[in-house]
């Protein structure tokens, strides 16, 4: 069954399960299973020793990612202990004084802890809610800045949960460095980038289309009290706003300089040549190890928390990131019952396209429509990624080309997308319940703003696969979706001059609240 058709059947038979049954990890380790039997001849035993042989020798091999991982949720878990980001609530209302400025300040915050998407939602909607609630800000509204700045945040971010999981997702015998690659998709991820444009746009231009506008004018945000605002946003513990700034800078810092210092930046080689030539893996892992050390010596002198707090604060870390790392070793194994050593898909995959430009040109769009529907039928991203990263890699093999680049990069777009519009996403609930919002009202009122921005996306794709040129793609997708939110911008401000008033068209003028600050 090696290098035929029958080689595809294991991500299929996972992305079918998963889009009927919407459970992704028993999905992955049936196409798992699948894959096994199809590569022993379907002779039970042998098909679950190779598929555990397999899952030990990927797992291993991944080792440092699930370090990094569990480092990672660490400091998040500490960093939610210390109050810092409730110290940054209360910073915030005091040196707000305009609508603009709380949504300003609540897109940075959500900017700040690119670290992982989970965090950043739930912190960012307990700390700015009674902030945005002051000036008027709809639930709706604020759980659509949330989770606009959450998963495209984390997915741009070279030093994050996401960038780990995206560059373990290569197969193991590609020549191509996963986080080198991530690196190279992060200006051609359009989804990601586009959204942020969009988010910065509307909170400038102060205004709000489709059914976010019909929410704020149908149920305006309550306006609390300065006291009682006050009183929310008073952090629980004695965290101050550089506890949050610290942590997450060391991190950064950090891992660049053990990415330099395994690169051989000691040992001659060029700043260029050091990144090239890391050891991403490990350099995360002693990043995010020196990263927590960091934090022990800034929190328990000062007794921001206590050594019990410290030390519980890492087992809940550990806890947190258990869901990630069993998709991420499913998604591994099956990316391992595919390739070269057993069914070889890639082979096959690679053969079938390899004189066809057109199929090529093709795949971005495609890879970018199919992650889109998987990851909002499964409510994941880090499972869609998982399993369609491995086979845009087969099908490109070893060329490197802008080609590979971007059909990856259309996969992380797409399986974004398809997370920020899921009402079963895990994010969309984060998004909805940190900003205390009816759920069905925040996937509601956000679709049309994600739908906007995926059509752009669309179209940036399909010319990135015809010309083979990323930038060109990424500045005409910029300009459609300025001048659509352009148009959109002027049609709303002509409905108010002349009074008319329409559920598409209607503002928070007409309730009480001005559009200007």
């Amino acid at each position: 069954m090696q290098e035929t058709i029958w080689a595809l059947a294991p991500p299929a038979v996972a992305i079918v399960l998963a889009l009927l049954t919407k459970e992704v990890y028993v999905s992955l380790f049936i196409g798992i299973i699948s894959g096994a039997l199809f590569f022993t001849g379907f002779q039970v035993i042998p098909a679950l020793e190779t598929t555990f042989t397999v899952m030990g020798e990927r797992v291993g091999n991944n080792m440092n990612i699930i370090i990094f991982l569990i480092f990672l949720g660490m400091i998040v878990a500490l960093m939610t202990k210390s109050g810092a980001s409730c110290a940054y609530g209360e910073w915030a209302s005091k040196s707000i004084k305009s609508k603009r400025g709380a949504l300003f300040a609540t897109t940075g915050l959500g900017a700040l802890i690119f670290v992982d998407d989970y965090f950043n939602c739930l912190t960012v909607g307990t700390v700015m809610r009674p902030v945005t609630d002051r000036y008027g800000i709809t639930r709706a509204k604020l759980a659509y800045i949330i989770d606009a700045t959450a998963a495209p945040v984390c997915i741009i971010a070279p030093i994050s949960s996401w960038a780990a999981a995206v560059g373990s997702s290569l197969p193991e015998d590609s020549s191509i460095d996963g986080f080198n690659l991530f690196i190279q998709t992060i200006p051609f991820n359009y989804y990601a980038i586009l959204t942020l444009i969009m988010v910065v746009f509307i909170i400038v231009m102060n205004f709000d289309f489709g059914a976010m506008k019909r929410a704020a004018a149908k149920e305006p945000a309550e306006v609390l009290p300065e006291e009682e605002e006050d009183s929310i946003a008073r952090p629980k513990k004695h965290g101050r706003v550089y506890d949050l700034l610290i942590p997450i800078l060391s991190l950064i810092g950090l891992c660049i300089f053990f990415m330099l210092y395994t690169g051989g930046i000691f040992e001659g080689a060029d700043i260029a040549g050091a990144f090239a030539n890391c050891n991403s893996s490990l350099s995360l892992v002693l990043g995010s190890f020196f990263a927590v050390i960091v934090i022990f010596f800034l929190y328990i002198p000062r007794k921001i928390i206590t050594f019990r707090e410290f030390a519980g604060g890492l087992a809940r870390g550990f806890k947190a990131m258990v869901p990630a790392i069993l998709i991420l070793s499913l998604a591994w194994t099956l990316s391992g019952i595919c390739s070269e050593d057993y069914l070889n898909a890639g082979g096959f995959v690679s053969h079938l396209v390899s004189d066809n430009q057109l199929a090529h040109a093709i795949l971005p769009p495609v890879f970018f429509l199919v992650a889109l529907g998987l990851a909002f039928a499964t409510g994941t991203s880090w499972g869609t990624f998982g399993i369609l990263i491995p086979i845009a890699a087969a099908i490109f093999g070893d060329m490197g080309s802008q080609f590979l680049t971007i059909t990856v990069a259309a996969v992380l777009a797409g399986a974004v997308c398809g997370d920020h519009v899921s009402p079963i996403s895990d994010t969309t609930i984060l998004a909805s319940t940190g900003a205390d919002c009816n759920h069905i009202e925040h996937v509601s009122t956000q679709l049309p703003y994600a739908m906007l921005v995926a059509i752009c996306c669309l179209v940036s794709y399909v010319i990135a696969g015809i010309t083979a040129n990323g930038w060109l793609a990424l500045g005409i997708g910029t300009a459609m979706l300025l001048i659509v939110l352009t148009s959109l911008y002027k049609k709303s401000k002509k409905a108010e001059r002349t009074g008319y008033y329409t559920p598409e068209s209607c503002g928070t003028e007409r309730h009480g609240f001005s559009h200007e600050e």
